[in-house]
């Protein structure tokens, strides 16, 4: 066979320099006139290892991980021209085992299933991989709409945008309206900070997910598609925009779609302006509509009055990529992934202190320390594990004690934390706990959109609790107060932001309390990261008197002459940390 090298170009990859790498390649190719094809793809879930790429051969497959210009000469003229594959870059080969080859090995991949195996802009390498096979089969079948709300039913999906609701259930609700106009809703509004699942579904496989809307459109009636996508993932948009545009020009979109006299079903995308409170569906809808993103009061619920008043169903975007893969497979295949009430795979986003940050698919029932220490390879610099954040701002802090807890929503709702959308930010032992639901508070209070007096000042009255405590100045009767404002709001908020905004402050508190009582009673932080609590001191024993922290400090907070044990003067000191970064020799104490 013709050698193959195919290069990821997805965001992380092309943060990482994959643009640079891939025009290196292809201009070596020209200059030198090397005999292989040259192919892009997107995100194969390996971010930790970008610039990623993939080198086949007769003998197999070699991905190279952390490739850079140079070491793209070095794999073109060692292993394209010399047959000599460079093994010390390689992460994944089906001829040997890696230390990466876990990271794969552990996952189940349906809604990920194309993603990094395909060029995202090809219909043609799509269909290759069975794109719009689905469809096809329920048109050219003539399967009725209940009979395709049915089959979702019995797969057990459940809505994958944080809520869990059956996917069957939804479309149901709308197929039974009798309206002669109805949407169909793609919520790629992915907001959560440290959430990319979305994003690299759509910069990978944008095919699966209007595949899946049509079907949905089949399903519900509808003639009309609209994705809502934020307009920070450019790449995303532009391959989305392709994709319709091709599925359009051969005809899976538009009047009469795959030879089916009246079925109509059209798709654009709608970008938005990256407000948090647009992933609430109301509020979404409010802002296709062109009016300012804010929710409204349910009943009616969108499948009786949606957009423009019209019965609409909204699910997002992983939950539309699976659909395709349980029409062509089947319910019961589905189905046999997961546990009794979470049924089939989950996609999650790891980040924060973690080895292997990327994207993983795994199956619903699989525990928390699988996920982390099999899957993401641990923890960074062998720290010691503390907590993780599930569901993002909405979502809740699971301590590590628990981490036998299982992936499903049952047994993550049952810690006080979301699934969510599949957000995993992994903390280890210098995460310092309040300082964490400050910072997820800060951010849900500023995507407040003001229109619930609990959610508007509640959530700021407890940002100000926060920040009071993380600075050294909380006081007796704090942690009781942001206890009560937390139920209030929860309680009284009109949206999904509101009702969780509370949720990672609750559970720190339940899980954590002992470090807000030490921050409150003893003005320390146990994780040594609060700044104000900190202390920075000398060791006289040390010191060597080199002089380096003295010269540096931005304060000239440090006395002492050389070569003698040099003073912090406490009050001077602004607890930069410089210091303490600077010394090479440990003399630097932190209380």
């Amino acid at each position: 066979m013709k050698k193959k090298v195919t290069v990821g170009l997805g965001s992380c990859g092309i943060a990482a320099g994959a643009d640079k790498v891939y025009r290196k390649i292809e201009a070596l190719k020209k200059a030198e006139n090397i005999d292989f094809e040259l192919h892009k793809t997107s995100c194969v879930g390996m971010c930790y290892n970008e610039p990623l790429v993939e080198v086949e051969d007769d003998t197999g497959y070699y991905m190279y991980g952390g490739i850079d210009e140079k070491k793209a000469v070095e794999v073109l003229q060692e292993h394209i021209s010399n047959d000599n594959p460079v093994k010390d870059y390689v992460v994944l080969s089906d001829l040997f085992h890696t230390k990466d080859a876990e990271y794969m090995e552990g996952q189940v991949k349906i809604a990920l299933r194309n993603c990094g195996y395909m060029d995202p802009e090809s219909l043609e390498e799509a269909e290759e991989r069975k794109a719009y096979q689905g469809i096809k089969r329920l048109v050219n079948e003539s399967v009725k709409s209940k009979d395709i709300v049915e089959e979702i039913l019995n797969s057990g999906l459940r809505g994958r945008g944080g809520g869990g609701f059956p996917t069957g259930m939804k479309w149901r609700f709308a197929l039974n309206n009798d309206s002669s106009e109805k949407y169909v809703i793609c919520n790629a509004d992915e907001g959560d900070p440290g959430a990319f699942m979305d994003r690299s579904l759509l910069e990978g496989d944008p095919h699966a997910v209007l595949e899946g809307m049509i079907i949905a459109g089949l399903a519900i009636k509808a003639s009309h598609g609209v994705i809502y996508c934020r307009a920070e993932y450019p790449l995303a948009i532009k391959r989305l925009n392709i994709a319709i545009e091709q599925a359009r020009e051969i005809g899976y979109l538009g009047k009469d779609i795959f030879g089916k006299k009246g079925f109509d079903f059209d798709i654009y995308v709608k970008e938005g302006a990256g407000a948090f409170v647009c992933g609430e569906e109301t509020a979404l809808m409010a802002s296709i509509e062109g009016k300012r993103g804010m929710p409204r009061k349910r009943p009616p619920f969108p499948a009786a009055s949606g957009l423009w008043k019209k019965p609409s169903n909204i699910n997002n975007v992983e939950t539309f990529a699976n659909v395709p893969w349980i029409i062509l497979n089947g319910a019961d295949k589905y189905a046999s992934y997961g546990t009794e009430k979470s049924k089939g795979t989950k996609v999650f986003a790891l980040t924060g202190k973690i080895n292997h940050g990327g994207l993983v698919e795994v199956p619903m029932g699989i525990t928390i320390h699988d996920v982390i220490f099999k899957l993401g390879g641990g923890i960074q610099n062998d720290k010691e594990f503390k907590a993780v954040q599930l569901g993002g701002p909405s979502g809740g802090c699971i301590p590590a004690y628990l981490d036998d807890t299982k992936v499903d929503y049952d047994s993550v709702n049952a810690t006080g934390a979301i699934m969510g959308s599949g957000g995993m930010v992994v903390m280890d032992e210098t995460t310092c706990m309040v300082d964490m639901a400050r910072f997820f508070l800060d951010f849900t209070q500023k995507e407040s959109c003001g229109k619930c007096t609990f959610c508007r000042i509640g959530t700021k009255r407890m940002l100000e609790i926060l920040t009071r405590i993380t600075e050294g100045e909380g006081e007796e009767g704090d942690i009781q107060n942001l206890e009560e404002l937390a139920y209030k709001i929860k309680d009284n908020s009109l949206c999904g932001l509101g009702q969780t905004a509370p949720n990672p402050v609750l559970t720190t508190i339940k899980y954590f309390r002992d470090e807000y009582e030490a921050h409150i009673k003893e003005k320390k932080c146990p994780a040594l990261s609060c700044k104000q609590l900190l202390t920075y001191e000398v060791d006289p024993e040390k010191c060597t008197g080199c002089r380096v922290c003295a010269i540096k400090c931005p304060v000239n907070a440090i006395d002492g002459e050389k070569k003698q044990p040099h003073v912090i003067r406490q009050e001077d000191c602004i607890r930069c940390g410089d210091c303490y970064n600077r010394c090479k020799f440990d003399a630097i104490v932190v209380h």
